[in-house]
């Protein structure tokens, strides 16, 4: 026919016209075959249900038997499916309490109780579950905003939830001991620096000082660590006031020079509490927790690689 191989504009648009109506008319004839099949569908179901039984009607759905056995577990926390369930419910029970309460005055930090929160290593443990630093520091921050809200006003449902983040023993409720002298007049102290151990016994006298039952010139022969190790005296003119007889061992000279340090500085502030402020300033009285870094494997020291030669 013409309009199957069309040579002109004209055979084209005849048949293009030929073709959907075609299709048009294949679709408007397939609905009702549709809707007849659906229909004998449907209707053959209701005769096989009326021959089973005849006059009967299909049961309701009772929903009440979903509250006694549901169609799925549902879990107890919201997190249950996060990597660290007990932590993620931690951080929304506290958020939630923070925005409850969140219009009751507070105080600063500085005014508000000291509490004993949980280390790290601690908390894990707590909620059996491996916890970054970052995210613990979090929930430290919302634990120390709640707890600056003002003692008197705190309610009580606050104080039971921050009570489970205190770990056991308070150690801020143990007072430090207070150092006197003894009856003949003479004060002790200790003080550490790297390997080095000094114990110092400090009396008042002429400004004697031995190390180890020898002059404290034979045993530290630089100028500087003499200097370094009676430093606290110096600074508070009291060196031709008090005899000082030091036992100190381990580390090496300069350790052992800055552990009497510490030690004189301590045993000074026992005769003369007053000097604190003075002793605090030229950090005699601080300790100094700084460690030789190990060497590593493949190292020459600690951070120094052997030198790289080509040839």
């Amino acid at each position: 026919m013409a309009w199957n191989k069309p040579n002109t504009l004209t055979g084209a648009m005849q048949s293009l016209r030929l073709t959907s109506t075609i299709s048009n008319t294949s679709i408007h004839a397939s609905r009702p075959t549709l809707n007849i099949l659906r229909t004998r569908t449907y209707a053959t179901e209701a005769s096989q249900a009326t021959e089973a039984a005849p006059g009967a009607v299909a049961p309701e759905i009772n929903f009440e038997n979903f509250a006694q056995r549901p169609a799925r577990i549902l879990p107890a926390s919201r997190s249950y499916f996060s990597g660290r369930p007990r932590f993620i419910d931690s951080v929304l029970e506290l958020e939630a309490l923070q925005a409850k309460y969140a219009t009751i005055p507070t105080v600063s930090i500085h005014e508000a109780p000291r509490m004993a929160w949980f280390k790290l290593p601690q908390f894990r443990d707590f909620v059996g579950e491996t916890i970054p630093m970052k995210k613990y520091k979090q929930l430290l921050k919302i634990l120390q905003r709640m707890n600056c809200i003002k003692p008197e006003l705190v309610p009580d449902e606050v104080h039971a939830t921050l009570r489970k983040f205190i770990r056991p023993g308070n150690p801020y409720a143990d007072e430090k001991p207070v150092y006197t002298v003894d009856e003949n007049g003479c004060a002790r102290a200790k003080g550490k620096r790297k390997e080095s151990t000094a114990v110092v016994h400090l009396l008042e006298g002429e400004g004697e000082v031995l190390v180890n039952g020898k002059n404290i010139v034979e045993v530290f022969k630089r100028v500087h660590d003499r200097e370094s190790a009676l430093h606290a005296l110096r600074i508070t003119q009291r060196v031709d006031k008090y005899n000082a007889w030091i036992v100190v061992k381990g580390g090496g000279v300069t350790g052992q020079a800055e552990a009497i340090t510490l030690a004189l500085g301590r045993a000074l502030m026992i005769h003369e509490p007053g000097l604190k402020p003075v002793l605090r300033k030229a950090g005699v009285i601080t300790v100094d927790a700084r460690r030789v870094e190990r060497k590593k494997p493949g190292h020459v020291k600690a951070r120094k690689m052997p030198t790289w030669v080509k040839r």
